[in-house]
């Protein structure tokens, strides 16, 4: 038991991995058009033994026709020999009367014979007419169901050229996944959002610069009026103002200007 098991189990699975490998190695449109062409010649298989049948049928008919012919010839022949031998019979010959009506009596044998073989023909003529028009009709259905199994192959073998093409379409698009980060279009895009924030920091680092270059004019501007100012101070004494004079000419004494002087550098030390 034991053993026919194992063979049992050995046997299913080599035949589970042939069928596995002829699963594979099926192609369907060519596998559709081998069943196309074994059924094309069946057909005309079919066709010759049915142009066989018709042709024995028609031999027979005309055996038949042929038979029911030589019954009538010989008929003929039986009613012109009885005929002689009346006249021969009316003429007192009676050896020539008696001598055509053994004719008439061979004829009419044979008329006989000839009848019997048509007769005897007659059921398998009908017979094989029968068969010829079932094997027709068979030929027809044939025909009919190859016509079908042509536009079913081209039906089929359409679908399957599309499974075939939606089938690369997807494995294109799930080779080349433009969602995943991995793939060479995210690593691109990850690339050119680098140099972009690159960009913009040397567009902000550039902006900055020039806002400390146009500080730095001011602060150049405030310095050369006070340069220009005490240039003036530093002047010829009839240029120079006097201490204690504005531009409005309001008085200013110099213990006041000593005093604002001492509260600048008081508030510049602790700046």
């Amino acid at each position: 038991m034991s053993k026919q098991s194992i063979f049992g189990r050995m046997s299913q699975l080599i035949r589970a991995n042939v069928n596995a490998m002829l699963d594979r190695a099926e192609d369907p449109e060519k596998m559709l058009d081998q069943m196309v062409r074994d059924f094309t010649n069946n057909i005309a298989e079919a066709e010759e033994a049915v142009a066989q049948t018709i042709g024995n049928l028609r031999m027979m008919e005309d055996d038949y026709k042929e038979d029911l012919e030589t019954a009538q010839s010989w008929g003929q022949k039986a009613l012109a020999a009885s005929r002689k031998a009346d006249e021969f019979r009316q003429a007192e010959d009676a050896e020539n009367a008696a001598k055509f009506d053994n004719l008439a009596k061979v004829a009419i044998q044979r008329q006989m014979e000839s009848e019997s073989s048509a007769k005897t023909s007659e059921p398998t003529i009908q017979s094989q007419r029968e068969i010829v028009e079932k094997l027709k009709s068979g030929l027809e259905q044939m025909k009919s169901k190859r016509q079908q199994l042509v536009s079913k192959r081209d039906e089929l073998v359409a679908r399957s050229r599309a499974a075939h093409a939606q089938s690369q379409v997807h494995d294109a698009v799930k080779s080349i996944d433009v969602m995943d980060p991995t793939s060479e279009v995210g690593r691109f895009e990850e690339k050119i959002r680098r140099e972009e924030a690159r960009v913009r920091g040397q567009n902000e680092l550039a902006a900055s610069s020039l806002d400390a270059q146009f500080e730095s004019l001011e602060d150049l501007g405030e310095q050369a009026e006070v340069d220009a100012r005490l240039a003036a101070l530093k002047g010829p004494s009839e240029q120079r103002p006097a201490i204690g004079s504005g531009e409005s000419g309001t008085g200013v004494s110099a213990e006041d200007i000593a005093a604002d002087l001492e509260a600048l550098e008081s508030q510049h030390d602790k700046g």
